[in-house]
């Protein structure tokens, strides 16, 4: 029997995860559903743990494949998927229990919409960085450029029909991040979409590994993801115009940077730095900051110490 929804969880090496990600499934209040469990290659307990659980509950499907990356893994997913819609949970994360009840109650009713998403929170950030969040809702008349400039829901926050994720051609294989915002911005655009106000997602942080941890990565594949997205849209591009096209895609680059320069991640600044000075994008005071980019990290540290210095004299300048 066909099931309502097919959940789609790429796995690598996360046997120490499965028990609360797969148990968050189980625990749904909704029970018409499939999980596609793709092992990418694990080298732990994964795909054992994953057969075993279908032993007990033909509606998990474990399939395993070698190790091609996040993307890859999800494809296999959506190609093995049955469901009219399709949600995405990595295997370290959680739903609430009334995930799949209230997400479906939102978009069974509008034929016209093909995604909805809801509010979601962090979990295990140190320094009580972890609030839940309720996106806006983006139904507006600036929604392109809104989710263009960043899409605010992580990708197990959302459930979407799947002819929407087939005809979008699924996850680009080539991004290791924002491969969720790329095609959440090529599904999204196309349709309406539907807001739940509630927290019903859980991202878990556990330490070092996860794709997150890459900031210079992650700012320069959210930053292509985007360029991509310009040269398969003209008339979107056209629409935005080249000046506030540059500001949303190189000018945020620019922003993350700073961020990370602030922050004293030198590495991530600097390549951050070096891609934006390639595009020739920025201010005199701009270019001041992201010159040195250029030279040893070193050498770029001990200019750094010098400006901090002369920063805490009475007469020090930036």
């Amino acid at each position: 029997m066909t099931p309502a929804v097919s959940i789609v969880m790429p796995c690598y090496n996360a046997a120490a995860h499965l028990p609360a990600s797969v148990g968050s499934v189980l625990a749904q209040t909704f029970a018409d559903w499939e999980l596609i469990a793709v092992d990418d290659g694990s080298r732990d307990g994964t795909l054992a743990w994953l057969q075993a659980q279908a032993q007990t509950d033909r509606r998990i499907r474990p399939l395993s494949q070698p190790n091609r990356g996040v993307s890859a893994a999800r494809n296999t997913g959506l190609a093995a998927a049955r469901g009219r819609y399709i949600a995405f949970l990595d295997a370290d994360d959680t739903w609430a229990a009334d995930f799949l009840k209230k997400m479906l109650a939102a978009l069974l009713p509008r034929d016209d919409a093909v995604l909805a998403y809801c509010g979601w929170q962090n979990l295990g950030l140190p320094g009580g960085r972890g609030d839940p969040f309720v996106p806006p809702d983006y139904e507006t008349a600036d929604k392109g450029e809104t989710l263009f400039a960043g899409c605010r829901w992580p990708i197990h926050a959302a459930l979407v029909k799947r002819d929407a994720v087939l005809a979008a051609n699924g996850f680009d294989p080539a991004l290791k991040n924002a491969e969720d915002y790329a095609l959440w911005l090529r599904v999204a655009t196309s349709a309406p979409i539907v807001r739940v106000a509630e927290v019903l997602a859980y991202y878990h942080f556990h330490g070092n590994g996860q794709a997150s941890d890459d900031r210079a990565r992650a700012a320069l594949q959210h930053w292509q993801a985007q360029r991509d997205y310009l040269a398969a849209h003209p008339g979107f591009a056209g629409a935005l115009g080249r000046a506030r096209s540059r500001a949303l895609t190189t000018g945020e680059l620019l922003k993350r940077g700073y961020a990370c320069y602030w922050q004293r991640d030198l590495p991530a600044a600097r390549a951050i730095f070096r891609m934006v000075m390639k595009h020739g994008y920025g201010t005199l005071s701009d270019w001041k900051y992201m010159l040195p980019a250029w030279l040893p990290e070193s050498w770029h540290r001990a200019l750094i110490g010098m400006r901090d210095r002369n920063a805490s004299t009475p007469d020090g300048q930036l």
